[in-house]
């Protein structure tokens, strides 16, 4: 975790799309510094129960799952509901759980496009808004949304993607003027590209959409993006998410914080 520290014991975590990549580092993160969790996600059973029981054994920490599919608003309810019955309060809310599809929007199937609005943007809706009365009542929350990127500039054959990545910074932006005199925050990170399982599939995808081969991807689309020609480190982001959820994040509101090694300047 990189030595980053903040003082989140006792507080109670919600981190949807956690069971890998960002999502789990992130979880892992707010663990380290002493945050009981609530994982998401997708995967294998037997995996995902030694994902959570490393979590507590770890960080000395309380950790559960719940396996919400985020195209469901009644599971996302309960998803929230079950997390403040299990654990008593909800402090911070991460809303990360994503997908991703490369296409030229002529080729784009309209069910490709309304399962990313659904995931990486509507989702978010739905947690928010059963999330947000409960911390309205404790006095203090703290709502994270990991947009992207591509939530401040587009790429092509990302028009789904870059739609909603762009929605959920709008959605930051009016959720923190409503909560702002409750004791509410709400704030976006905007990631470049992490290696993770989600960009590796992008690799692939954006190979075939292009006619180049993956090194190539790597070197003259994605990374020729980043201005440091390297990959955002999942310690960079838990740093920004570990400010923006402790005490000293307060006045930070409805921004969308680009981790991308100066992408968004050019």
């Amino acid at each position: 975790m990189g030595g980053l520290k903040a003082d989140l014991s006792g507080q109670v975590a919600v981190i949807t799309g956690s069971t890998s990549g960002i999502g789990l580092e992130l979880a892992r993160g707010l663990a380290a510094n002493g945050a009981h969790i609530m994982l998401n996600g997708l995967g294998d059973a037997g995996e995902i129960e030694q994902i959570r029981a490393a979590i507590e054994t770890d960080f000395g920490v309380k950790a559960a799952f719940h396996g919400a599919n985020m195209l469901k608003p009644s599971e996302i309810e309960d998803l929230i509901g079950e997390t403040v019955k299990t654990f008593g309060r909800l402090d911070i809310l991460v809303n990360n759980a994503g997908i991703q599809h490369v296409a030229p929007v002529e080729e784009l199937a309209p069910e490709k496009w309304d399962a990313i609005l659904g995931i990486n943007l509507t989702s978010c809706f739905h947690t928010i808004r059963h999330a947000l009365p409960v911390m309205k009542k404790a006095g203090r929350g703290r709502i994270v949304n990991i947009a992207s990127a591509h939530g401040l500039v587009a790429s092509p054959y990302k028009s789904a993607y870059v739609a909603a990545k762009h929605g959920v910074v709008g959605l930051t932006k009016t959720i923190a003027l409503e909560a702002a005199e409750a004791g509410v925050t709400c704030n976006a990170i905007c990631p470049g590209y992490v290696r993770t399982p989600l960009v590796e599939s992008q690799i692939a995808d954006t190979a075939k959409a292009r006619g180049i081969s993956e090194e190539e991807v790597v070197r003259d689309v994605m990374l020729s993006a980043q201005p440091t020609k390297k990959f955002v480190e999942y310690d960079h982001l838990t740093g920004l998410l570990l400010y923006l959820v402790s005490d000293a994040g307060a006045s930070a509101n409805g921004a969308a914080f680009p981790v991308e090694g100066g992408w968004v300047a050019a």
